[in-house]
């Protein structure tokens, strides 16, 4: 066990924001390509280009397959994060508004936590705790904010609720895995086992492909390749050196990104109660990364793994 050094924290710290703006910038995309794509077959389109894009680094890279004891967190991550969760949410934000699914699905580092110090052993220090009330109560307000314009059916709400319990799970899975696989390990092959499980909707996804216009297309493409292939991979790196309730509780800065990149993609101006709703969301992450000397306990980073024919080269 070692201390983190400062270049390692500004690194991940640096993985953690390349996940963050590519996980907002989704939500404008899903919202493009949703309307051409069915759930299932835009999850499937999504996984496959990001399966293409990370098989064609791990072969440039010579990465070799994960070891066996990785392989366990792999397999229950890439069901429930990259294949179960992708598609009830992208089904979800079709019953409801963008603020009510918002608001549900931000449950997720709530239960990250829960999960990730029930399961992992993770603290749960107050400057933490405090960070996570105060982003919550930012996602709350974004959502209120946000929720005047659409219908929100029990459909859409148990959906986007089961999206978030299937966030979280896949989180606290994803981080024994990172033990002994690397980043673009365990992003590759959770990607992939999603792929498997979405391809009963390829026969959808061929037909819509067909018809859709390319600019869907391409918004499918580009959710594959970047808020996929290379936002998961930079959260799995980050990931690896923290906790999984410090990692949750950064995606609470998403809201806030949502908005900002809605108002300047979308020309959606957001209203005072948005924008402070998108404050409190930064604030909170703000409090609960911030450092106290107790904060600053030391974090297992893991050790370079000797050369075997399996590792990466």
């Amino acid at each position: 066990m070692m201390h983190l050094s400062r270049r390692t924290e500004l690194l991940a710290a640096g993985a953690a924001t390349v996940t963050v703006v590519l996980w907002a910038s989704a939500f404008v995309s899903i919202r493009s390509a949703g309307s051409s794509y069915s759930p299932g077959a835009l999850a499937l389109g999504r996984l496959l280009s990001g399966v293409l894009a990370l098989v064609a680094i791990c072969l440039v890279r010579r990465e070799g397959l994960p070891l066996r004891s990785a392989w366990r967190g792999i397999a229950i991550s890439g069901v429930l994060w990259f294949g179960f969760y992708m598609v009830v949410l992208n089904w979800g934000e079709q019953q409801v508004d963008a603020g009510t699914a918002a608001l549900v699905v931000n449950i997720g580092p709530l239960l990250i936590a829960l999960l990730g110090a029930r399961l992992l052993g993770d603290a749960m220090p107050p400057r933490l705790l405090a960070g996570m009330a105060v982003s919550f109560a930012g996602a709350v307000t974004v959502g209120l904010s946000m929720s005047g314009e659409g219908g929100a059916s029990v459909l859409g709400v148990v959906l986007c609720l089961l999206a978030a319990v299937a966030y979280a799970g896949g989180v606290v899975a994803q981080k024994p895995a990172l033990g002994s696989a690397s980043a673009l390990q365990v992003t590759t092959y959770g990607c992939l086992v999603g792929a498997v499980c979405c391809l009963p909707f390829a026969g959808q996804l061929v037909s819509e492909a067909a018809d859709a216009p390319v600019s869907a297309t391409l918004n499918m493409v580009y959710l594959g390749v970047f808020p996929t292939a290379l936002a998961f991979t930079t959260w799995a790196y980050a990931l690896a050196r923290t906790t999984a309730s410090r990692m949750g509780a950064t995606t609470y800065a998403v809201p806030a990104l949502v908005v900002l990149m809605s108002w300047l993609a979308l020309g959606e101006v957001p209203g005072l109660f948005t924008l402070a709703g998108g404050a409190l969301c930064l604030a909170g992450v703000a409090v609960s990364r911030s450092r106290t000397l107790q904060a600053a306990a030391p974090v297992a980073v893991p050790e370079a793994q000797p050369e075997r024919a399996s590792d990466s080269a």
